[in-house]
C-alpha cells in the first residue's frame, strides 16, 4: 500500500492528465448521444413500431463488443480521439433512447389536453410540456449512459485513446515490471473515483434542474 501512495503521489500529474482525457472524451460522447438519442425518440416515440425499432437498434449496438467495435471503426477514423467518441456514442444510445420514449409515451393524458386547450400546438407542445415532464426520467437515462462509458472508454487504450485505459493497458502489457501493478490498479481505482463524482455531479444536477413535486 505504501509503494502504491508513493507512486500515486510521484505521478500525480500523469494522473491528472489521465482523469481529464477519460473525462473529456465521456463527457463528449454522452452528450452526442443525449442529443441523438432524444432526437430519436422525439421522432419515433409516437408510433409503437418506431419506438420498438429504435430501442431495438440501440439494443443491438449494445451488444457488439467494444474491440470489435472500435477495431471496425479504425479503417475509417484511424486511431485516437475520433474512433473512440463514435463508440462510445453508439453505446450511451440504448439508456436514453429508451429512457425518453418511456416518459414521452406515458406522459399525463390530461396535461397534454390541457396544452392542446390553450392552444398549443404539437411542436409548442412537445418543447413546453411534454419534454419538461419527462426530463427526470431523460437524466437518469443519460447518467446511466455515463456510468457505462466511463467504463467502456478504458478499452479506449486499444485504439491509443485518453483516459485511465492507458495506464491499465500499460501495466498490463508489462506484466511483472517494476510498476506495473501500480499502473493497473492508478487506471482501475481511477475509473472509480470517477464514476462516483461525476454521479455526485448527477445528483446535483437533477436536484437543481427537478422540482422538489416531481422528485416525489
Amino acid at each position: 500500500m505504501t509503494e502504491f501512495v508513493t507512486f500515486v503521489i510521484e505521478r500525480w500529474e500523469d494522473l491528472l492528465e489521465a482523469a481529464l482525457g477519460h473525462v473529456a472524451i465521456v463527457a463528449l460522447s454522452v452528450l452526442c448521444a443525449a442529443v441523438l438519442g432524444v432526437l430519436l425518440a422525439v421522432v419515433t416515440y409516437r408510433s409503437r413500431l418506431g419506438a420498438s425499432l429504435a430501442v431495438s437498434s440501440t439494443s443491438i449496438i449494445l451488444m457488439i463488443p467494444s474491440f470489435a467495435l472500435l477495431g471496425l471503426l479504425i479503417p475509417p477514423f484511424g486511431l485516437g480521439f475520433t474512433p473512440v467518441v463514435v463508440a462510445l456514442t453508439l453505446y450511451a444510445l440504448l439508456p436514453i433512447v429508451r429512457n425518453t420514449t418511456v416518459a414521452l409515451r406515458t406522459n399525463e393524458p390530461a396535461v397534454l389536453e390541457a396544452a392542446a386547450g390553450v392552444g398549443m400546438g404539437r411542436r409548442s407542445s412537445l418543447l413546453r410540456v411534454e419534454l419538461p415532464l419527462a426530463w427526470p426520467v431523460i437524466l437518469a437515462g443519460i447518467r446511466t449512459s455515463t456510468q457505462l462509458t466511463l467504463g467502456i472508454a478504458t478499452v479506449a487504450a486499444y485504439v491509443n485513446g485518453p483516459g485511465f485505459g492507458q495506464l491499465v493497458f500499460r501495466g498490463m502489457s508489462t506484466f511483472g515490471g517494476p510498476n506495473s501493478l501500480n499502473l493497473a490498479l492508478s487506471g482501475t481505482l481511477g475509473v472509480l473515483v470517477l464514476a462516483l463524482l461525476l454521479d455526485l455531479c448527477f445528483g446535483l444536477v437533477r436536484r437543481v434542474t427537478i422540482p422538489e413535486v416531481r422528485r416525489g
